[in-house]
């Protein structure tokens, strides 16, 4: 079993990572939350149907145990799945006393994260990611929930108890949440340091056959850089902001094309690209970008844009993103590969990045 510590200004916790990490959780909850009432399960419900019953059994051999199911990805961030919780919640006599699990993926963990938050003004809880995209966002408190007009514009930082990473339930990944996952590592690669990036190319040449060593290699290197960034700026005034290095942009697509109909790590590999490309051009960044979208692209990503989906309504997102600054994006680019630095980009040059991502299928010859 590995062990991450996670320091921040509110709270300290650790990340787990190993096999059959049901018992842990079990004796951590004894041994931190000994007069807990209840524990309050809020899963996804796809991932439930294949591990949450065993899970729940063998849970309730030891503490009193309530399950919430969601709609798998980012269905469950909605107003109306988050008022269901909470009515779930109290109609099942959740207390202060009680903890909440998260059990799902990144989605999953936003909600019941945010559920945890605000219900009763806070009660704690723990994450047990079942994806390898959760490995960015079980770390470092950032909860919440989409609004129509933007995603995450309701939440706040709310830090875990601890956080449980079980391989076991990676073993189920289709390859699309594979590549989702990989992306955020991906993108700590970009904000650490060349010879991670370089480790990855060589490396992940497939969806399929991925070794479990590497895969834990890659969770324990990626949770390392998030962990240290959030460690010394846990409230994004400074620092964190670099974790959103392919966010604007890929969450304007995401969004753009209807929240679940693309993953959240596809989004956000075409928004680095678009990133990169800027970096290039504002930032003097020296760097292949065709060898990389050609990379990518052969792993099964898909960096097409709708053609429906216009620069001008991606912009109109942006500019709605709660980065913005008197009404345009703030982008995070790269002077080098773990180097990033922030910076508001005049709207011509996000017109040129837009038509230069949707050039790409052209160049690489995936059309």
């Amino acid at each position: 079993m590995e062990r991450i510590s996670v320091n921040t200004s509110s709270k300290s916790y650790e990340v787990l990572l190993g096999k059959e990490m049901t018992k842990e959780i079990i004796a951590f909850i004894s041994a931190e939350f000994p007069n807990v009432s209840t524990v309050w399960i809020i899963a996804d419900e796809k991932v439930f149907s294949i591990y949450g019953k065993p899970f729940a059994e063998e849970l309730k051999q030891s503490f009193p145990v309530k399950v919430y199911t969601a709609p798998s990805g980012e269905r469950a961030k909605s107003f109306d799945v988050y008022h269901e919780a909470i009515t779930h919640g109290l109609s099942n006599q959740v207390d202060r006393k009680s903890i909440v699990i998260a059990f799902g993926g990144g989605a999953i963990g936003d909600l019941a994260g945010f559920v945890a938050s605000t219900f009763m003004r806070g009660i704690p809880f723990i994450g047990v990611p079942t994806t390898i995209l959760a490995h960015d966002s079980a770390v470092g408190g950032k909860v919440a929930i989409n609004h129509p007009l933007g995603k995450n514009m309701v939440g706040q930082f709310y830090q875990p108890e601890g956080v449980f990473f079980d391989l076991d339930y990676l073993n189920s990944l289709p390859a699309k949440e594979i590549l989702s996952g990989y992306a955020e590592v991906i993108k700590h690669a970009f904000l650490s340091d060349a010879s991670f990036l370089e480790y990855l190319k060589m490396n992940f040449v497939s969806v399929s056959g991925l070794q479990e060593d590497f895969v834990l290699d890659c969770l324990l290197k990626g949770i390392k850089v998030k962990g240290e960034i959030v460690s010394k700026d846990e409230k994004e005034q400074g620092i964190r902001a670099f974790l959103n290095f392919g966010h604007t942009y890929g969450h304007a697509v995401e969004s753009g094309c209807g929240y679940g109909m693309r993953t959240h790590g596809e989004s956000v590999m075409i928004g680095m690209v678009y990133a990169l490309y800027l970096s290039k051009k504002y930032c003097g960044l020296s760097f292949n970008i065709k060898e990389f979208a050609d990379w990518v692209i052969s792993l099964g990503y898909d960096l097409t844009i709708p053609e429906d989906l216009t620069f001008d309504h991606l912009l109109k997102k942006m500019r709605s993103d709660k980065k913005s600054k008197d009404q345009m994006p703030v982008f995070v680019l790269l002077k080098d590969i773990g180097d990033p630095v922030l910076m508001v980009v005049p709207e011509e040059g996000l017109a040129e990045a837009d038509l230069f991502i949707r050039e790409i299928p052209k160049w690489t010859g995936h059309i």
